[in-house]
């Protein structure tokens, strides 16, 4: 190990000073290069210039873009030189940042270290004679070397001493090991050594006491755990590595012999249903990537309902768990058919554009101003009816999850500033104020619509409910890791607190004639909550101290 050490040290001591010599005579390339680009000099002035350099030794030669030698600071003006394109540092300065060779000279017969940089105009070399005095320079540094093996030697004449005096510490520490073997540390008591060793020693006995304890406890704590599986109304199961089954409770058992055909005697029969295919196949691919991993999936069978659910673990264990949800599936599916029979019943607007229009009709003689009263009826009934629809099959799709609706980049704050620029003339109109507390920069993978229609909702909840001169303060007051936590509040006239647990539900309305005469479909805020939920958030509506509404809602990151 002290060999790779002191090897390794000394090649990074030549690669220190080879990487000073480079910096050098890259600074004099570049240094050439600005001067040739800023002064345009003839040989005269170039040969002037790099005279000034302090190193006396230093060849400069400046090549065009042909291999044409145009300056040799070490031959006379006119000389005629070979073309240079070939040389070995020119070519490697071609693929790399510069290029470097250590040869003989054809045109001084002198060996030299060369250093070249490739310009947009041409290329610039430098060089020092590769003499003694570079040769010495760039060679590392023994005195390491010497160190080292100085220290080598009190190191094993420490380690020498230090092991005569831990002798009795690790004869004592051995008889631990066996007693321990044995399990009978609890009921032993060892006498260790006052020295360090003999702390450290006391320290395992004590550790492996603890540990002792922590095992015991570990076995209640998963006797509890197996208890709670039994008596669980959760299907669940624990499968090995090789999909033989670890735990499994009566539940799981139940539930997998009515998603079988057959009657399964073992649980590990159901990674053969084709029920399970979809699971079978994603514990494969997890157990052959070794990653923790969740998957989902809904089961119809026998006129039940079960969701699924498979984690695989770190140590390629698994779980899997199936829950009855035919209850829950079976509202969810009445709430569809409520919003579907609702949307169907909207015959009202119809009616009232059909009776409207057909007065018109039948009345030709009717006066203008009269006309213009049915028209203008109609086309709000036309307006309500648009947008009772477009509610409806908003919500109908967040129903559906995530197949309608696409995650991508989104950046909220410009959804809120699109939001303002929509209702501003609303804004004027009622002289509202609009606060905005948050960085302009909020960024999530989410829906853009979504994200559009609750902050459009709010708004215009607010604007509709809210009164005249309201101040609406739109704010993210937190973020962690997961989630933005934000804020929607106003200063207007408020919801009663026995409200404000349905503000969420399909059709609530607190003043159903308010409501109507305002226009609003009764499914704005619904849609909020709903495409809140799509973003993994949670909301909530409270009464603002000093009068008005506040909506606490948050958004996932991703």
């Amino acid at each position: 190990m002290l060999a790779i050490i002191c090897f390794f040290q000394y090649q990074r001591e030549k690669e220190f000073r080879t990487e000073q010599l480079d910096q050098q005579l890259s600074t004099y390339n570049f240094t050439v290069h600005r001067f040739m680009a800023e002064q345009k000099p003839d040989w005269d002035k170039l040969e002037e210039y790099v005279h000034l350099f302090p190193d006396s030794l230093l060849r400069v030669t400046v090549v065009d873009t042909t291999g044409l030698v145009i300056f040799d600071s070490f031959v006379k003006k006119d000389t005629v030189l070979e073309n240079h394109l070939h040389r070995p540092e020119i070519q490697m300065a071609n693929s790399l940042p510069n290029g470097k060779a250590i040869r003989h000279s054809v045109s001084t017969g002198k060996d030299y270290y060369y250093l070249a940089h490739r310009f947009p105009n041409g290329y610039v070399r430098s060089a020092l004679p590769y003499n003694v005095s570079l040769i010495s320079m760039l060679k590392a540094n023994t005195f390491f070397l010497y160190f080292m093996t100085f220290v080598l030697v009190l190191a094993v004449l420490a380690l020498y001493f230090i092991s005569r005096n831990f002798t009795k510490s690790i004869d004592r520490l051995r008889i631990f090991t066996q007693k321990a073997e044995k399990e009978e540390i609890p009921d032993t008591d060892i006498e260790f050594p006052s020295d360090e060793l003999g702390e450290i020693s006391k320290n395992i006995v004590k550790l492996y006491k603890l540990q002792l304890q922590t095992k015991d406890q570990v076995n209640r704590e998963r006797e509890k755990l197996i208890k709670h599986l039994q008596i669980s109304q959760e299907g669940l199961a624990i499968f090995s590595s090789e999909k033989k089954e670890i735990l499994a409770n009566t539940h799981f058992i139940q539930y997998t012999n009515i998603l079988s055909d057959q009657q399964c005697v073992s649980s590990d029969q159901i990674f053969t249903l084709p029920e399970f295919a979809d699971i079978t196949e994603f514990i494969n691919q997890s157990l052959l990537n070794n990653e923790l991993k969740r998957k989902r999936l809904i089961v119809k069978k026998n006129g039940r309902v079960f969701a699924v659910q498979c984690i695989v673990f770190q140590d390629n264990t698994f779980e899997i768990s199936i829950n009855d949800i035919s209850v829950q599936e079976h509202e969810n599916e009445l709430k569809r058919h409520l919003t579907q029979n609702i949307s169907h019943e909207l015959k009202t607007p119809v009616s009232s554009i059909l009776g409207y229009m057909e007065s018109i009709l039948e009345n030709p003689d009717l006066d203008s101003k009269r006309q213009r009263f049915f028209v203008e009826r109609s086309f709000q009934q036309a307006q309500r009816l648009r947008d009772l629809l477009q509610d409806i099959s908003t919500l109908n799709k967040l129903d559906e999850g995530t197949r309608l609706f696409e995650k991508e980049s989104c950046n909220i704050s410009d959804v809120i500033s699109d939001v303002l620029n929509d209702v501003h003339l609303q804004i004027v109109q009622k002289d509202c104020v609009v606060l905005q507390n948050f960085k302009p920069d909020i960024q999530i993978q989410g829906n853009r619509s979504l994200i559009y229609s609750i902050f459009r909702n709010l708004l215009d909840n607010s604007l509709a409910y809210g009164g005249e001169k309201l101040t609406i303060d739109i704010s993210c007051y937190r973020e962690d890791n997961q989630f933005f936590y934000f804020s929607f509040s106003d200063n207007g006239i408020g919801v009663p607190e026995e409200h404000l647990n349905r503000l969420f539900e399909r059709f609530y309305r607190v003043d159903k004639g308010r409501s109507r005469k305002m226009g609003g479909t009764g499914l704005g805020l619904a849609i909020v909550k709903n495409a809140v939920i799509f973003h993994h958030g949670t909301i909530s509506a409270k009464k603002v101290p000093d009068g008005g509404l506040s909506f606490i809602f948050s958004l996932r990151k991703y």
